[in-house]
């Protein structure tokens, strides 16, 4: 119950201190703005919370406002910010109506006119004008998701088969400036594919995209074909972007917290990006090597893995990191390892993640659960739940990609 309880710990002030409140705050104390109109749009996972930290900075400064966010993430009204909600991670009638939205309140700018966008991870499903059929666009994210893409190859795609992505919402803002403050959920924080990139130039090519469509062996029509074979934006001259926060800064909040609870904590990486199984068992093999440890160590992975879907149930990628740990792990009884989606989402589920230890295994057959036949099933959030193994957060206001940690008590300790 200690590692248990550490695990709960390490996770609340991990996500504490990443979330974007105070960030976005010393940015826009920073910030000077013209004299004319303030828009603020925000788009993302973290998208309420962003904007009602600018709310509070700027108040009745803003002109108006909008919040495009994932169904459940309003946490109440704005003053002054319409909010919307939409799907995610594939797009809906809610995606598509909130851009609109967006659209028409920034569609006659002036130079004297800013655009305060706010930026966070999931942008792609959420701020969408597709230019080609609704249910295309749908069905070309769900085949990217199917076969294991990752994101950067996801949004190579989508930002070349919609109006607003790709550097195509600054052009649209044209002449007014758009200062972007972004919240990065991908490794190494390209600013032209977190949430595809609404308002920075695209470093991606057309060839590029054409290849991934011979590489994944997608499905589509000429119509797509030939938006994907018509190139993005290269430079924009409106744009001032900032970056707020990153899953850096995460790993470092939870190296923090494991010290102060009496770990040695070593961040292993925070540029994870592999199969979710293959991290799992990595994971796992570290506790093997140092189940006789004499001091508490724990170790720290940040990044964002990839599920190949092969099966039909239910999970996400990171408690699919958490159950193919649990192999490993069986019979470890000093270990645990959580892993955790900073934003409280973990795949198209309620669960943040999960939570293993060393009886994870056996607690399962008891059930008459096959921890490899579930992980064929894709079915990891069942079986989580069955072993109380499940990570629920709900909605955090930030999204800075994934952390899992490995907890070791060392034998000097009680625990």
């Amino acid at each position: 119950m200690t590692l248990r309880k550490d695990a709960e710990q390490i996770i609340k002030e991990s996500l504490c201190r990443v979330l974007p409140d105070e960030a976005v705050k010393r940015t826009l104390a920073e910030k000077t703005f013209a004299s004319g109109n303030i828009y603020l749009v925000a788009v993302g996972k973290a998208a309420w919370q962003m904007a009602a930290s600018a709310q509070s900075v700027l108040g009745q400064r803003l002109t108006g406002g909008i919040v495009l966010t994932k169904y459940g993430h309003v946490q109440g009204e704005i003053p002054g910010v319409v909010c919307y909600e939409a799907g995610h991670p594939v797009p809906d009638a809610g995606s598509f109506r909130g851009t609109e939205a967006v659209l028409s309140m920034t569609g006659s700018l002036h130079p004297e006119d800013t655009v305060l966008f706010l930026l966070s991870g999931g942008g792609s499903a959420l701020f969408e004008k597709p230019l080609i059929p609704e249910e295309e666009l749908s069905d070309i994210t769900a085949q990217l998701l199917a076969c294991g893409a990752d994101i950067v190859e996801m949004n190579t795609i989508r930002k070349r088969l919609s109006a607003v992505k790709g550097g195509k919402f600054a052009l649209h803002c044209a002449p007014a400036e758009v200062f972007s403050i972004v919240l990065s959920d991908i490794l190494g924080d390209p600013l032209d594919m977190i949430a595809s990139g609404p308002a920075s130039p695209d470093s991606s090519t057309c060839r590029q995209a054409l290849h991934l469509v011979e590489k994944y062996h997608l499905n589509i029509s000429e119509a797509a074909r030939k938006c994907l074979e018509t190139e993005t934006p290269k430079s924009l001259d409106n744009v001032e972007s900032v970056i707020s926060g990153s899953v850096t800064e995460l790993c470092r909040a939870a190296e923090t917290e494991c010290r102060r609870l009496g770990y040695t904590p070593v961040i292993l990486t925070d540029q994870l990006d592999c199969e979710a199984r293959e991290a799992g068992s990595f994971l796992a093999s570290i506790a093997k090597t140092h189940r006789n440890t004499s001091e508490s160590l724990a170790f720290i992975a940040g990044g964002e893995t990839v599920v190949h879907l092969k099966g039909k149930g239910k999970g996400g990628r990171n408690q699919e990191i958490a159950l193919s740990a649990a192999l490993g792990l069986s019979g470890i009884d000093n270990a645990a390892l959580f892993s955790i989606g900073s934003d409280g989402t973990d795949g198209p589920t309620d669960a943040a993640g999960g939570y293993v230890d060393g009886g994870t295994k056996q607690r399962l057959e008891e059930c008459g659960i096959d921890i490899y036949q579930v992980l064929e099933d894709n079915n990891a959030y069942e079986a989580l739940k069955t072993c109380g193994g499940l990570i629920i957060t709900g909605p955090t206001g930030t999204n800075v990609n994934d952390v899992a940690v490995l907890l070791m008590a060392g034998s000097k300790d009680e625990s």
